[in-house]
């Protein structure tokens, strides 16, 4: 007996009844980059391993845990893109898109991370990506804050929390990340195998341990604040002025670090009470070195990955959905000999109404059966074709969601008819 092929742990099919909702997801993501000038970029799914071990760090989870790596055919090491940020950097470089100029760039798809499958955690999950560079200052740190904050209006979300923090310039961090070490190493015993291993590849992470046990010795740690140089608290004394003026609420977090070296200065995450233990919808941050490391010139950036997976499970927590998209017309042959044209019928109201959504049914069957296909769907009005329409050049038309009965029409008083209903 065969074995019944299924999807991969963790990678997971998107049926028609759940697209409408990522449709509107991305549409509204895509609308919000356009709002702000923010330009596409489309990255490829598989990048070369150095990539990310270079941009990552190679002591973190993602790369020494989580990539999906392996070796191609010519024996080169490529890897699934388990972030957007790194392919970004590699592609501007590559492209010339730096020289002279600042970007603002967007990208939204498919990322791939070998984790333990949960609520909120997936092998192959989607992020809206937006990066900036050539921008140096707390401004466009704002702006990115703000992007997000008009994003959970635009979706009528509720109970998102702003935190912020600073990581402090390379040199400030240094000094930190030594406190941190010492620290932690006088209490080695009490640290679990995570933070063991983390003692002194990335220390920072320490801080983010979700580890119930670990809560007091983490907060009994040295504040980064009594470390921070004085250039990166102006940055984000600023940062916090214009959140002030711009009306935007946050909590300043002491704790808030990011999972990646790469990350300095300002950081931000946005984090959701309806979403249990991964409360974090969006996250970002600066990484003013990051260009310098692949190679390019020093160069300020800036910018921000939310979980669209993460999305949706807070719209459905918060009791919005998308309609699901259901045909406006449904045309369908009395007889046989009627195919040709109900076929013919649907592509001159296509023409006339582009935008117009069209079933046309297929497949034989009673004209019973047919009504039951067009109500099964959804479908707003049903178009009848038999041999006394097309003797006749008109067509029965019967509302089926509004009441409005049934009529006779010619195919120009149908179109009328709907364009009079206000659908496209």
């Amino acid at each position: 007996m065969a074995t019944t092929l299924q999807s991969i742990r963790g990678m997971n099919d998107l049926l028609p009844s759940e697209t409408p909702l990522w449709q509107a997801l991305e549409a509204e993501a895509r609308a919000l980059l356009a709002a702000y000038g923010y330009e596409e970029i489309r990255l490829p799914l598989v990048e070369q391993t150095a990539v990310f071990a270079r941009s990552i760090g190679e002591h973190t989870d993602i790369v020494e845990k989580e990539m999906y790596t392996f070796t191609d055919r010519n024996g080169d090491s490529l890897s699934l893109r388990p972030e957007g940020t790194a392919g970004c950097v590699r592609a501007i470089l590559e492209h010339g898109l730096l020289r002279g100029q600042t970007q603002r760039l967007g990208y939204l798809g498919p990322m791939f991370r070998h984790e333990r499958p949960q609520k909120g955690r997936y092998r192959q999950f989607h992020q809206l990506g937006v990066e900036v560079f050539g921008m140096p200052g707390p401004d466009i740190d704002a702006e990115l804050i703000l992007m997000t904050a008009r994003l959970w209006r635009r979706l009528g979300l509720d109970g998102l929390t702003l935190q912020i923090n600073s990581l402090g310039g390379n040199a400030a961090r240094a000094k930190y990340r030594a406190e941190l070490v010492r620290h932690f190493s006088a209490h080695e015993q009490a640290l679990d195998a995570d933070s063991r291993r983390r003692l002194t590849a990335n220390p920072l992470r320490i801080l983010d341990s979700k580890n119930p046990a670990m809560a007091d010795l983490i907060a009994a740690a040295p504040a980064f604040a009594d470390f921070l140089d004085a250039d990166s608290a102006a940055h984000f004394e600023m940062l916090q002025s214009l959140l002030k003026d711009a009306g935007v609420p946050y909590e300043v977090n002491p704790r808030l670090v990011r999972g990646l070296d790469y990350y300095g200065r300002t950081v931000f995450e946005w984090v959701s009470r309806d979403l249990g233990a991964q409360s974090a919808v969006c996250a970002g941050g600066r990484y003013d070195g990051l260009v310098e490391q692949f190679g390019g010139p020093p160069t300020p950036a800036t910018g921000f990955a939310l979980g669209l997976e993460r999305l949706i499970a807070l719209w459905r927590a918060q009791g919005r959905a998308a309609a699901a998209s259901a045909p406006e017309v449904y045309l369908m042959p009395v007889e046989p000999e009627c195919v040709g044209a109900v076929l013919r019928l649907a592509e001159q109201l296509r023409d006339a109404l582009p935008g117009l959504s069209i079933v046309s049914h297929c497949g034989g069957g009673s004209l019973k059966s047919q009504f039951k296909r067009a109500d099964r769907v959804g479908a707003r009005l049903a178009v009848m074709v038999g041999g006394e329409e097309l003797r006749s050049g008109k067509v029965t038309v019967k509302d089926l969601r509004g009441g409005g009965g049934q009529q006779t029409l010619t195919p120009a008083a149908l179109i009328d008819l709907l364009k009079q209903s206000g659908r496209p």
